[in-house]
């Protein structure tokens, strides 16, 4: 027996101490004196230590793609000599399945696995188990696997062995088959600009052989070569050097293949893509259509590092790497892809960049940037107002109903059609117009059905909008040229200067498009123009036509493979054509006196510009110069957006329209002053971070010097910001964990194929880094070095590789203290009623009575008393004799002792 709280054993002497001298407590009488004993052992907590005669058999199945269907084929003998070793009735087996996710299975270890088999989430399911495990019951884990896990397996280690659980594992495919992989792609996360590094590849195979590697940077091949495999691994090494900042994506390919066929059971484990980040000083990353933007020239002559992108459909999120600021000079929001779009609101106001948008016919509203995803990031409104408005339109759009449209799509939480997203996109774009505009809407699928001919908008935009919405999705497929002709018949009535048609198809779907190219142009010679949505991407079936019908339309052509997207889509085109407002003419500026908040250094401002586009400035945004027109709009306006910062040059600042702009003297200093600010404030030293991926497990090191940030970081503590790159996604936060002085860490397990970027955020700074890719093949990269540490775990919990079923059932060595203070506290229950009860009535307790002796007779010797002198007494007749003390005392005693004698007789 062994006590928990020994020290409470002192209570049983000053128990025993205040019972002596307050006898009114009656302490010492036998019922409390029994009392106060159990109190003092139930106190100090006795255990007695018993060894448990049962145990949970935890079971793990792997059901990831890379096993195939190997689980299946075996599971029933496996459950058949599990049960049949079984020790005892309280055994007990619980299984689960798991892959990306985990799931309890049923008592029959069937039921499906419905969950992600992309990845093998081993670490993650272990964990899993080591929670659910009772602390009082013995436990062991058998696990089924390929050995492959995607993730590491050190904190489930951790975590098993703190809890005593023995990890058993059992494999369930052969270390060696048919297949070639590239297992892995090394390459440093961050490098310095100019600074060369290394490249490594490595290849795995089945057998030895040749096979070919291809390397490539954003797209373009960099070298191919011959990769030979000895002993079923190759390795090949390659340095490179990138002069300029920023993030660039790498790709390992190999081919399997040659003049000796060789087989390859996964060819989906040929390819890895990685990024790297290109450190350098502060760069800008300018988008332009001009060959010769003169915003280059000044930003580079004052030791800018200028990252210029003419071709804006190549722009990819991860160029936003290293970028202090963006610049989007007169660029037309159709031509930059969607995903860089999306990325720049995380990149201002999660990793504080900058945006400036700069004016021209092809920005802004006129750009199609309204309702666009950096509409909220400006610092002014396109929503351009109706009394504003100078020319009517007659817009007519063509809406595909084939059978397609009926496929369902989740927008929002809602269960809705294709069809009802093509609606809303419509009406969206009805709603737009003004009143003095005309519209036309056709259904068309094998023939076009007008919804409403072309009608004056006058106020009817609640009516026209509810006949659209009740289109519905009907067979086949959409006759282009049917939808054509028949919104240009339309068009043809309308006397107005813009006449304009918005085709919406299905990129898969779009059939007989007859002769449309003569169609077209006899539209283009009226000035009509046909923009085209395509429901899908360019690699689609019919995407080709669907481009050819936009250029020769003279229009904008979308692709989007979202069907939540249409509605915007819809209102960016519908507010490019019909509300779009560029004026033309020289019109004068005038300074508000707010440049002050930009830079301290007073600007003369030049006095008129060629020409703006027209907008409203914010509530929440400052307006540096304004136009001298009835419009009074911002000319030059900024805000904050979250930590970054954003700013809005309405008048353009290179090509048309823009003479007196280049030819102003202060061009130089206003460009470099507003990019410094959008550009934020350096942040100071003594601090920094480094990321990793380790499989799909991303961590996050956040490093400072303690002196420096210490008192910085409790005032505002960092705050890590992560932002994935799929459909929908929405930046989250994770929470650190502090492991010791001036250093922070973080571990977030990523999905297959995701590309994350993120933002550590320290009051108003902020250390971007990423993207960060998760490979799509990270299931089955099958790096031997996972299957060790599988068996390393196994070994450090106590665990074997089981090759025969029968011996799982191997009771850990568990011996568990239980504790008797519940029977103690039942004991003191049962005393304290019994004493209650005792108190209350006066009732004692049976207690038989004990043997009785009687006491022995004390002898009593008389006192020899020293005689007196003999004296001669005078006796009288009269006189009694005097009985002394001692002899009446003597008397006394005797006739007590007779009486007891007599007693005793009878």
């Amino acid at each position: 027996m062994t006590f928990g709280s020994p020290e409470w054993f002192l209570l049983l002497p000053a128990c025993l101490f205040i019972g002596w001298f307050w006898k009114s407590l009656r302490l010492w009488s036998p019922l409390r004196l029994l009392l106060i004993l159990l109190a003092t052992f139930g106190l100090a907590d006795p255990k007695i230590n018993m060894q448990e005669d049962s145990l949970d058999l935890w079971v793990l199945l792997d059901r990831s793609d890379s096993t195939e269907d190997l689980v299946d084929k075996g599971l029933p003998e496996w459950q058949r000599l599990l049960e049949k070793a079984k020790p005892t009735s309280k055994d007990k087996i619980h299984k689960f399945d798991y892959g990306a996710e985990i799931v309890e299975t049923g008592a029959d270890g069937t039921g499906g696995f419905t969950g992600s088999r992309k990845l093998t989430r081993t670490g993650l399911a272990l964990s899993h188990i080591a929670a659910l495990t009772k602390e009082n019951r013995p436990s062991r884990v058998l696990l089924f696997t390929d050995g492959y896990a995607t993730e590491p397996l050190h904190e489930a280690a951790a975590e098993l062995q703190a809890r005593g659980i023995p990890l058993d594992f059992r494999l369930v495919r052969d270390e060696t088959y048919d297949d070639f992989r590239l297992a892995r792609l090394e390459l440093p996360e961050r490098v310095q600009a100019g600074e060369p590094f290394l490249l490594a590849a490595t290849v795995r195979g089945s057998t030895d052989a040749d096979v070919s590697l291809i390397i490539r940077r954003g797209g373009q091949t960099l070298t191919e070569t011959k990769v030979k495999l000895v002993n079923g691994v190759g390795r090949a090494e390659f340095t490179d050097r990138i002069p300029r900042a920023g993030a660039f994506q790498y790709e390992a390919e190999i081919i399997v293949g040659g003049e000796t066929p060789l087989k390859d059971a996964h060819p989906g484990n040929n390819r890895i893509t990685r990024w790297i980040e290109i450190a350098g000083g502060p760069r800008i990353l300018l988008v332009t259509k001009y060959t010769d933007d003169p915003v280059a020239k000044v930003l580079s002559s004052l030791d800018f590092t200028v990252d210029v992108v003419s071709n804006p459909s190549a722009l990819q999120p991860g160029m936003l790497t290293g970028a202090r600021a963006v610049i989007l000079n007169n660029v037309p929001a159709f031509e930059i892809p969607q995903p860089f779009l999306d990325a720049v609101d995380f990149f201002v106001r999660e990793q504080a960049g900058g945006l400036l948008m700069a004016g021209g016919k092809q920005s802004f509203g006129s750009g199609g940037y309204f309702q666009s995803s950096i509409d909220p990031l400006l610092p002014i409104s396109m929503e351009l107002k109706n009394e504003h408005r100078k020319l009517a339109v007659a817009l007519a759009i063509v809406l595909d109903r084939s059978g397609s449209m009926a496929v369902g799509v989740n927008a929002g939480g809602k269960n809705l059609t294709k069809m009802d997203l093509a609606n809303a996109g419509a009406a969206e774009a009805i709603g737009l117009l003004g009143p003095m505009d005309q519209a036309a809407v056709f259904a068309v699928d094998s023939a076009p059905e007008a919804v409403f001919p072309l009608t004056k908008i006058q106020g009817r935009q609640a009516e026209l909008q509810a006949r659209i919405r009740k289109v519905h999705s009907m067979g086949g497929g959409i006759f282009v040229y049917e939808g054509l002709k028949a919104a240009w018949d339309e068009l043809k009535k309308a006397d107005v200067g813009t006449r304009h048609v918005i085709l919406f198809t299905d990129a898969n779907d779009t059939e007989e498009p007859g002769d449309y190219k003569r169609l077209l142009e006899e539209m283009k010679k009226e000035g009509c123009t046909v923009s085209v949505i395509g429901l899908g991407t360019k690699m689609d079936a019919d995407a080709k036509l669907v481009e050819d019908i936009g250029k020769r339309g003279d229009g904008r052509i979308f692709f989007t493979d979202r069907p939540v997207d249409i509605p915007k889509i819809f209102a960016q085109e519908t507010v490019t054509i019909a509300r779009s407002a560029f004026i033309e003419d020289p019109v004068g500026a005038q300074p508000t006196g707010r440049w002050a908040e930009i830079s301290p250094k007073l600007l003369e401002w030049l006095p008129q510009v060629d020409g703006y586009n027209l907008s409203y400035a914010r509530e929440d945004a400052t307006t540096s110069l304004s136009s001298k027109d009835e419009y009074v709009a911002p000319l030059v306006a900024h805000a904050r957006r979250g930590l970054g910062r954003s700013a809005a040059v309405s008048f353009p600042l290179g090509g048309e329209f823009s003479q007196n702009i280049r030819d102003w003297k202060n061009y130089g200093d206003f460009v470099q002053t507003l990019t410094r600010w959008l550009m934020g404030m350096d942040l100071p030293p003594g601090i920094g971070l480094k990321h990793r991926l380790d499989g799909t497990r991303l961590t996050v090191d956040l490093l400072y010097d303690t002196e420096e940030w210490s008192k910085k970081l409790t005032v505002a503590p960092p705050k890590l910001r992560l932002l994935e790159s799929h459909a929908g996604a929405t930046p989250y936060d994770v929470s650190w964990k502090r492991i010791a002085p001036g250093h922070f860490s973080v571990t977030r397990d990523l999905d297959e194929g995701a590309i994350v970027r993120g933002a550590i955020q320290v009051g108003e700074y902020a250390l971007p880094f990423g993207p960060v890719t998760v490979g799509s093949s990270v299931e089955w990269a099958f790096e031997p070095e996972r299957l060790e540490e599988l068996r390393a775990v196994s070994r450090q919990t106590g665990g074997r590789e089981l090759l025969d079923l029968s011996t799982a059932w191997l009771r850990p060595p568990s011996r568990q203290d239980v504790s008797l203070r519940m029977w103690i506290a039942l004991a003191m229950l049962v005393f304290l009623v019994v004493e209650a009860l005792m108190t209350r009535t006066g009732w004692k307790l049976p207690i038989p009575a004990l043997p009785h002796w009687a006491p022995r007779e004390k002898e009593v010797k008389a006192k020899k008393v020293k005689a007196p002198k003999p004296v001669t007494p005078v006796v009288t007749p009269e006189e009694k004799p005097i009985v002394t003390a001692q002899q009446s005392e003597a008397e006394s005693t005797e006739r007590k002792s007779r009486y007891q004698r007599a007693k005793d007789r009878k």
